[in-house]
Order: C-alpha cells, then structure tokens, then sequence
C-alpha cells in the first residue's frame, strides 16, 4: 500500500489481506524498500525493511527453455558475496491476523522467524521443485483466547528432496500447547496432518483454542490440510 517509486526502485507499506473483499488487513511499521535490476542471467529483487528485513534479501529470477529458477539469498553490503545460508527476516505474529480466519479469532503475538539453506525453487512444465531447506519458527507464541500468558515455541521445518518434493514438518520446541504434524507439497497440492494436544495441567485454559485449531477427537485436536 501507499507506494512510491517505480518497478526498478521504490517502497510502500507491507499489508497483509485475506484478498479482494477481505475486511482483514494488517500492516508492518515503516516502509519495504526494493530494486530491481537485469543481469545475464535474469532479474534481481532486491528487498529490505528495518523492522523485519534488516539486512537485503536478495530474490534472484532465472527464465529458462523449460520453466523459471527462484533463488533466496541475503546481502549484507554492496560488493559483498550473497550468502544463501542464514536468517531471511522476522515479524510480528499479530501481521497474520490480516489473513482473515483463524488467524483474525487467535489473535497471535510472538515472533516469527525464517530462515533458510540453499533455497531454490523452480519452475519446470507446471510442476513446482524443491531445493535445500527452509525453517520458520514462531517464538514465545501467544493468544488472546486463552488465559495463558505464553502457548509456547514451534519450528516448521520445509526441505527439499533429491526428487524436488518437498517435506513439512512441525514441532513443538517448548510450551503447554503441543503442536506436531507432517506433510508435503506434491504435484497434486499442499497435504499437512497434525493435530494439537494441551499438557494436563493446562487442559481446561486452553480447551476454546483447541476448538478452533482443529477438528476435535478427545482431548486433541486434528489438523488436516489437503
């Protein structure tokens, strides 16, 4: 939104919406900043913003015969090697109420984290492959349905196989709300199953938030995507 500039080099303000009609919007403070620029092999984006994004990532763009090549890198200065390992950015939980439900009911706080490893995402015939890793973590997680005051820590970590599938995984790092799953992306779409599970002791506070999560079956709650 709000943006100033041209397709080569600008900023606006980072919103996230459910999409056109949605009622949900939620914006990042300050402004994200890019440039594009055109190389022999392709076109470069290169995206920053102080509050999430501090050091430049770098989104470099391959066109090829058979499809088109998505590279993510980071690039600490001009002149300096990207580096295609490490910390992408982190952002306020809360930005995902922009995406509607459920996100809107849980209303999140904490931080989430991504990073990544030789990612590398391509293009070929229709068919979407999957190279190298990558992790998003949402640190000391909370919601406003709940009387606790933390949920806990979880990672979701996406790796690409030698066959360009790529796998999901969730797990609970710490917390009274226990999450886990696993999935993938195929041809096909997204699969995802997991369900979410409270410690006993916090069973009742957190009964409403397992309503929502998921599809109950007892004292668990069963998330199926796909």
């Amino acid at each position: 939104a709000d943006s100033k500039g041209t397709i080569w080099r600008g900023d606006a303000v980072a919103v996230l919406t459910g999409g056109q009609g949605s009622r949900d919007a939620r914006a990042l403070p300050g402004r994200l900043n890019w440039s594009m620029r055109l190389g022999l092999k392709g076109v470069s984006l290169v995206l920053q913003q102080d509050c999430c994004m501090p050091t430049p990532v770098v989104l470099a763009v391959q066109p090829g015969f058979s499809g088109v090549r998505l590279s993510l890198a980071t690039q600490a200065a001009a002149g300096l090697p990207a580096q295609t390992t490490g910390p992408v950015g982190q952002w306020p939980a809360a930005w995902l109420g922009g995406l509607g439900t459920p996100w809107n009911t849980l209303q999140l706080s904490g931080v989430l984290r991504l990073s990544s490893r030789d990612l590398v995402v391509e293009w070929v015939q229709g068919r979407v492959r999957v190279q190298g890793q990558a992790d998003v973590s949402l640190d000391n997680a909370a919601s406003r349905i709940t009387t606790l005051e933390r949920l806990g820590s979880y990672r979701l970590d996406l790796l690409g196989d030698n066959q360009g599938q790529m796998t999901l995984s969730l797990t609970t790092l710490d917390g009274a709300l226990q999450l886990s799953g696993q999935g993938g992306v195929t041809p096909t779409g997204l699969r995802f199953r997991g369900d979410a599970r409270a410690s006993e002791a916090e069973r009742g506070a957190l009964d409403n938030l397992l309503n929502i999560i998921g599809r109950r079956e007892g004292d668990r709650s069963v998330i199926s995507i796909g």
